[in-house]
């Protein structure tokens, strides 16, 4: 099983990224996926939690992910001494940051970076990051196709959604290969 824990902001569109992959797993992959997010009364701006996990199996364990295989990170500031906690040791972070070399806490883990914020304003014209993360992701890790990625936002999101994400999606794989 492959576990992705993703960390953001309320209104980031964290848990959306993180159903989106389930979507693209369990809809268009044949895998088993589920995706939910972890947080109470939150407000915009709050920190936020999301998981999602992918198996060739039926998952029978919906408790949080623990040992997660990918930490996607949306907002850099949150990253604090405790984000390495709950990781294998061979964890890839995935960061929106355009200098992720400052991060002395992930000096032992593979970290990806990707200004997402940068791709988002351009495309979209505002800071929503997560099908620029989900793209990265999605890119760093092989868990679903790009075709799948694209999709997955097609089944999902409002049809005036759908092009500029998948344009998203398609950059964010160019930036990360």
């Amino acid at each position: 099983m492959k576990e992705i824990r993703w960390h953001g902001r309320g209104g980031q569109g964290g848990f959306t990224a993180s159903r989106l992959l389930g979507i693209a797993a369990g809809m268009f992959e044949e895998k088993h996926a589920l995706a939910f997010p972890s947080f109470g009364p939150e407000r915009r701006g709050a920190p936020v939690l999301a998981y999602t996990k992918i198996d060739d199996q039926k998952i029978h364990d919906r408790s949080e992910v623990i040992a997660c295989d990918y930490v996607v990170v949306m907002d850099e500031t949150l990253i604090t001494p405790t984000i390495i906690n709950g990781v294998k040791a061979d964890a890839t972070f995935i960061i929106n940051s355009n200098k992720p070399s400052r991060h002395e806490i992930l000096k032992n883990h593979k970290v990806i970076a990707i200004d997402a914020t940068s791709l988002a304003l351009e495309v979209l014209g505002r800071p929503i990051t997560n099908t620029a993360m989900y793209g990265a992701l999605v890119a760093v890790s092989g868990l679903v196709s790009k075709e799948s990625a694209l999709s997955s936002i097609q089944h999902e999101m409002k049809p005036a959604l759908v092009e500029k994400n998948c344009e998203i999606i398609k950059r964010a794989f160019e930036l990360i290969n």
